[in-house]
């Protein structure tokens, strides 16, 4: 109970705080806006991934590889500019949604973030009248924290001005209202890109650029969170959280960018033919760990269906056994209940961080494929879990997974059963 009380005072709070924060929120939504996008990336990344090796004689195969090397330049031009563009639309998303919180309209915004993006993302190679030569290496998921930074910082710029009235030019009733906001903030704008200029200017006397400076920064951090500790620290957290009823996406603001980042890096190198750098996407979260959504409840309801005496929790099962499939965990989270439900604290917390952990190694030691690819989050694990890596040893993986799950549920089950089936016996001999 001590522990109970603690989290439900202090930490519960604080967490929902965190959750509500503006910036979170619209680094969440704008990650969850570039999904078409995603999903038209990693489409691309899959044709042009055919599973094949040297001995491969299967027609199919052979034709799929023929067709994705005549068709390289489409599939790497449309990929480019849809996986590949990951952290521009980032910006354009984060400046929107927090436009949208401060009741701003957003375009002029958006223009700001995107002049700033393509100023101190990009890196000029050559600048002439005739012709202009950019580098495009940081639009992916490597640009993806300088992108939030631009949006943020423009964004707050511009709302401080604004409401400051800095450099507002009014102007009559019967100009167009289109030009009228466009001059009434044509000084705070013109600000916004010098601001712009002069960070660029400080990096490139520096001989570096933004993205390059952060991301040598941050790249301790990164492989950090890219390891096994650093998974089973964010599975357990999550699982805590959710425990006391706290959405996993308290901790997605924080979380999202490092595993969608990881996610794109690895899509660059699968569309580039190289070896994929990271473990910890979005994939490895959504069709590897969290198998039938937070607390892996897909292999729960598979012993609730087949082990249980009590008709509450087969009832349950029926209701919340669908949606576990397309990884929707909320039926059984809340109709079991898991949420805390201190019999099912242990096993609510561990399933998942075993699987993580379990396809960390699996993918470490090269004895599946690691991910590139994000079909859908509501994908089911069996066919997301191939499509993502396109292994056929990941589906194998991921039925031994939902085994492991339903064992680990199923001693925890019993008791609970036990317990319910009890009630339901003496409610029905009292009613007779």
């Amino acid at each position: 109970m001590a522990m109970s009380d603690t989290v439900e005072k202090k930490i519960i709070p604080i967490a929902n705080k965190f959750a509500r924060q503006r910036h979170m929120v619209a680094i969440r939504d704008a990650f969850m806006s570039i999904l078409p996008l995603n999903l038209a990336g990693g489409l691309c990344a899959i044709i042009k991934s055919p599973p094949i090796t040297n001995n491969t004689t299967n027609g199919f195969l052979l034709a799929w590889k023929a067709f994705a090397e005549s068709n390289s330049l489409l599939l790497n031009w449309l990929y480019a500019f849809t996986l590949g563009g990951m952290s521009l639309y980032i910006c354009l998303g984060i400046t929107y949604f927090l436009c949208q919180h401060y009741k701003l309209k957003p375009m002029i915004p958006m223009l700001l973030s995107l002049a700033g993006f393509m100023m101190l993302v990009t890196q000029p190679i050559e600048i002439s009248f005739e012709a202009s030569k950019l580098s495009f290496t940081y639009l992916d998921g490597k640009g993806l924290i300088p992108a939030i930074i631009i949006s943020i910082g423009t964004t707050e710029l511009y709302r401080i001005m604004k409401e400051k009235n800095i450099g507002n030019i009014s102007m009559p009733e019967s100009v167009p209202a289109s030009l009228s906001d466009a001059f009434a903030v044509l000084i705070s704008g013109i600000l916004i890109l010098l601001v712009h200029t002069l960070v660029f200017q400080v990096f490139h006397a520096m001989e570096t650029s933004f993205p390059q400076f952060m991301y040598k920064l941050l790249t301790p951090a990164f492989k950090a969170a890219d390891s096994l500790p650093s998974v089973i620290i964010i599975s357990l957290l999550t699982h805590l959280f959710w425990f006391f009823g706290i959405h996993d996406a308290a901790l997605s603001g924080v979380v999202g960018p490092i595993r969608d980042g990881n996610l794109s890096m690895n899509a660059s190198a699968a569309i580039a033919g190289e070896a994929l750098p990271h473990i910890f996407t979005t994939p490895f979260w959504v069709y590897f760990t969290a198998i039938g959504g937070c607390g892996a409840t897909l292999g729960l309801c598979i012993v609730l269906l087949t082990c249980c005496k009590s008709k509450q929790l087969k009832t349950v099962a029926k209701v919340g056994v669908v949606p576990a499939f397309f990884n929707i965990s909320e039926p059984i989270i809340f109709g079991l209940p898991l949420m805390l439900n201190p019999i099912f604290f242990v096993p609510f917390l561990l399933t998942s961080t075993v699987n993580a952990i379990i396809t960390y190694l699996a993918m470490q030691f090269n004895i599946i494929a690691r991910s590139f690819v994000l079909v859908s989050w509501q994908m089911p694990s069996v066919f997301g879990a191939f499509f993502a890596t396109m292994d056929w040893k990941a589906p194998i993986l991921i039925i031994l997974l939902i085994i492991i799950d339903a064992l680990m549920y199923l001693p925890f089950v019993k008791i609970y059963d036990k317990a319910l089936y009890k009630q339901e016996k003496e409610t029905t001999t009292a009613d007779n």
